[in-house]
């Protein structure tokens, strides 16, 4: 049986989501986020050494890591589905997505949550204007233009084909899916960019999103 370590409001979801396109069988083991620092609990390392999530075990296997989950459980499971076949200009694009997501589109999201962080947390009244400072320059300077050039891209991938990897919907899709949900909820996506507004829109309305959603919990990267 699979079991999915899911911390709740994180890139677990896409593994629930990914088990419910394949129409497989697992069971779920919950974590909480800490409410003050929003990070894992320490129970986790008894499954991963980093204590991170999202982690899977299938027997004796445990695999860390959304991009590589996302490869085993379709190179074990999927039969050739949700990828594209091997050789052709939908597989390199699938490939190229499934490390994109978090190798390149993740970075400047999760800066922009820290400094976000740095800019709005208490201190003390003598040191706050500096770090407000600081963050709104490092903000406008760097990290924001990295978001919009990023949300462009992709808008222009997606003016091409409607997913990803091209025609079919796929796994890559999964994976991308993440860091356009952090871009709608804190980074601006809007509908200034329609294609990816209508990508959010249709992974949305899929069912198995939906029932990934209700045996996975609250998701607030989608409020």
């Amino acid at each position: 049986m699979i079991v999915v370590h899911h911390l709740n409001n994180s890139r677990s979801q896409r593994v629930l989501w990914l088990l419910e396109e394949l129409g497989l069988d697992y069971e779920i083991v919950r974590y909480q986020r800490d409410p003050k620092t929003m990070l894992a609990p320490p129970e986790l390392r008894a499954i991963h050494p980093l204590g991170k999530s999202p982690v899977i075990s299938d027997g004796d296997v445990v695999v860390a890591e959304s991009g590589a989950i996302i490869e085993y459980l379709v190179e074990t499971y999927g039969h050739g589905r949700l990828v594209p076949p091997a050789g052709t200009e939908e597989r390199r694009r699938w490939t190229y997505f499934l490390h994109y997501a978090e190798g390149s589109a993740m970075a400047p999201l999760l800066m922009k949550l820290i400094f976000d962080r740095v800019e709005n947390s208490p201190a003390p009244f003598f040191v706050k204007p500096i770090a407000r400072g600081i963050a709104r320059k490092v903000k406008a300077g760097y990290i924001e233009p990295q978001i919009a050039a990023h949300l462009d891209y992709l808008e222009a991938e997606l003016n091409k084909c409607p997913w990803f990897a091209g025609a079919e919907f796929s796994a890559a899709d999964i994976q991308m899916s993440f860091p356009l949900e952090a871009a709608a909820a804190r980074a601006g996506l809007d509908a200034r960019r329609p294609n990816l507004m209508a990508f959010l829109k249709r992974i949305h309305s899929r069912p198995a999103f939906q029932r990934a959603l209700e045996r996975g919990g609250p998701y607030e990267l989608l409020k």
